[in-house]
């Protein structure tokens, strides 16, 4: 017997391959349908190719649009009632956004330059959150410009803010969760303590502001699926706090934080599920809208990154003799100041593999040859530039390549440019159809 999410991904109810056709913004954008490593080894057979191409090492990106449409499929299978809002904070690659608008789902933007993104595409203002409880007031005034009336508060302040530059919005109450099992407690900065609640919808009232909802975010990198449960139930007493005051919520928004593909082992995503939204139904009446806003459920598989090593330093451990154990530092490309900011932004733990070892093709595969004590730095001049501290790798000599799978997260959308070096490029497959 197939499983729902099985079901689904054999008898999808649209062509897949028109949609990815109709996804790509722009005659420039190419997607390919081939498998990553085919992708990656057609991709540096051309650098091979480039000789004296003051550029054809850069380190680059394969972007798997067929993986972030399997993450939709696996969500509608999983959790049928909410709707996902995609956190285009996660990754605002046109690609990504594009193709996740052909599937209709909604949008959690932050800013004016996200809402503008997401507009530009033809997207209904209604697929749009503005879920950002301290609001810049030009954007507010933009928000209100296009129609963009969703947005979420968690103080007075920002309430008085909306009456005076956006008085018909229809506003969520952001309330504070238990996050304090999250890689990235979201708490310090947002999210109104239950105590302050009637204080702050009273206020709402007083200033004759539409409230329909309370949303929450149990943190980014949860770790504890319970923390779903736990917060749905604080919402339900919002609810029923704001009936006895007069209030007809309609909606309810159980944020973020839900893992990815990558994750296999500890909380993943069908722990979640199983307990996200059994709980929703049995608090919340059919006729309450409930919609969520993953951002690296959806993006942090379908992204892997290959670097080129630039430089090799030995070095020798104290009281040891260099010839019998020797340990290396390697330099790649990219580092923290680019795609590898997730390192410092999102306490990721990035792992590099072998893809290039003396010109032969190497991924996926473990080498029969001895592995040394290694760390990997980036390209810069900075010294917190480090992607591993400590990693097992082989002998490795400048011009060979790493990878590092699950990249697609709070990566290349917090790149910098520092030191003049560039971002990583993109190149896109889908291995769904």
């Amino acid at each position: 017997m197939r499983t729902d999410l099985e079901t689904l991904t054999i008898n999808p109810p649209f062509n897949t391959l028109e949609l990815f056709k109709s996804g790509v913004p722009s005659p420039d954008m190419e997607i390919q349908n081939k498998t990553i490593p085919e992708i990656i080894q057609n991709k540096l057979q051309s650098i091979s190719n480039q000789k004296y191409d003051y550029e054809q090492e850069n380190a680059f990106f394969v972007g798997d649009l067929g993986e972030v449409f399997r993450q939709h499929l696996r969500w509608k299978a999983l959790l049928p009632r909410i709707e996902p809002f995609f956190a285009v904070k996660c990754n605002p690659d046109p690609m990504v956004v594009r193709l996740l608008e052909s599937l209709g789902c909604g949008f959690d933007c932050a800013s004016k330059q996200e809402i503008q993104q997401v507009l530009d595409l033809g997207v209904d203002p209604s697929r749009i959150i503005y879920a950002n409880p301290c609001k810049q007031a030009s954007f507010i005034r933009y928000a209100a410009q296009h129609n963009v009336s969703r947005m979420t508060f968690d103080n007075a302040e920002e309430l008085h803010k909306i009456k005076k530059l956006y008085p018909d919005a229809e506003l969520v109450l952001r309330i504070l969760t238990d996050d304090s099992m999250s890689l990235c407690q979201l708490g310090l900065k947002f999210g109104a303590p239950l105590h302050t609640v009637q204080h702050l919808l009273q206020t709402a009232k007083e200033l004759e502001l539409n409230v329909i909802g309370v949303s929450f975010h149990v943190g980014s990198g949860c770790l504890d699926e319970s923390a779903f449960g736990d917060a749905v139930i604080r919402a339900k007493n919002v609810f029923d706090q704001a009936k006895e005051m007069g209030f007809n919520f309609s909606l309810l928004d159980v944020g973020g934080g839900f893992p990815g593909a990558d994750v296999k082992d500890g909380i993943t995503f069908e722990k979640v599920a199983a307990i996200l939204g059994p709980i929703v139904d049995r608090l919340f009446p059919p006729e309450i809208r409930v919609i969520a806003e993953p951002g690296r459920y959806y993006v942090a598989s379908a992204f892997t990154i290959c670097t080129n090593i630039i430089s090799r330093r030995t070095t020798m451990p104290v009281d040891e003799d260099v010839e019998q154990n020797p340990e290396f530092m390697y330099y790649v490309n990219d580092g923290v100041y680019g795609s590898f900011n997730c390192i410092i932004f999102d306490h990721q733990v990035v792992h590099p593999r072998v893809l290039v070892k003396k010109e032969e093709f190497l991924y996926g595969k473990e080498l029969d040859e001895a592995y040394f004590e290694s760390s990997v730095w980036g390209p810069t001049c900075d010294s917190i530039d480090c992607l591993n501290k400590s990693s097992r790798l082989p002998m490795l000599e400048p011009g060979d390549w790493l990878y590092y799978e699950n990249m697609g997260a709070y990566t290349i959308c917090a790149a910098s440019q520092f030191n003049g070096f560039r971002k990583s490029d993109v190149i896109y497959t889908n291995t769904y159809c």
